[in-house]
């Protein structure tokens, strides 16, 4: 299962896809966490110590010249496809059975814009979506300027987090559209921080033809969580899922019964 999670920034994209991840891990599967988000916080809320987060493969230049050839000087050739199958192994943190790896961003100038980084994560994407067993949980850069990318093109599904408020349910109707543009189909919806019935009711509506299977309740002590535990009662994803898994649970249910 190839999983990847978008949404509008602060809706709650990065918790969910840890709880996901986490859950999946819990079944028994092998997961790779992956942070698509140059905003790198997944690590941080799978419980990953700061000393120990991975470095983000677009900022290790000394492995993109290695691997892609490149010289770093403007118009050289390099490899559009280089070696990338033991990056998982070489380069992700570890929790407990999971794997965690960051991508970071990767500065492009328009659309067809290549570069020897954003060749190596294009490179990986497509290993680990089409090439490896594990399951995949890709927490996607906040917005929807990723798609323009062609970022999780081949991923099996798009949820996308959203909130009662507007904007982010505008996010979501726009990501719906470019997701089609690249063939990416299977799009569902998951409400955060939402609770009341006739709310739940309205933002289904608000999101029609998009699917929304489910939603994680509203907890005050998640708030801030990915930050870290610097302010007293807060809980990080993994904690939180001492109450939320069943919840968490069904979402990946739903999820796989329509995939």
């Amino acid at each position: 299962m190839k999983i990847a999670i978008s949404g509008k920034g602060g809706v709650g994209k990065t918790t969910l896809s840890a709880m996901l991840a986490t859950v999946l891990a819990l079944r028994d599967r092998a997961v790779i966490a992956l942070d698509a988000d140059p905003d790198a916080n997944l690590a941080s809320a799978l419980g990953v110590p700061v000393a120990s987060q991975p470095v983000p493969l677009a900022q290790m230049r000394e492995l993109i010249a290695e691997r892609t050839g490149a010289t770093g000087k403007y118009g050289a050739y390099f490899k559009l496809n280089p070696k990338v199958d033991d990056l998982p192994e070489r380069h992700a943190a570890t929790v407990g059975p999971l794997r965690v790896l960051a991508l970071g961003g990767v500065p492009t100038g328009g659309g067809g814009c290549i570069c020897p980084a954003s060749a190596l994560v294009k490179a990986l994407l497509a290993h680990l979506v089409l090439g490896r067993d594990e399951s995949v949980i890709m927490d996607m850069e906040a917005g929807i300027e990723h798609l323009g990318r062609a970022t999780g093109q081949s991923m099996d599904a798009l949820v996308l987090v959203v909130d009662a408020g507007p904007w982010s349910l505008q996010t979501a109707r726009r990501t719906q559209r470019l997701a089609a543009d690249i063939g990416l189909t299977k799009l569902f919806a998951v409400a955060n921080r939402v609770d009341a019935a006739d709310v739940l009711e309205a933002v289904a509506e608000q999101l029609a033809p998009i699917p929304l299977i489910g939603h994680v309740p509203h907890d005050p002590r998640l708030a801030g969580a990915v930050a870290g535990p610097d302010a007293a009662g807060r809980l990080t994803p993994g904690e939180a899922l001492a109450d939320l898994r069943p919840t968490i649970e069904d979402l990946l249910d739903e999820i796989e019964a329509r995939l």
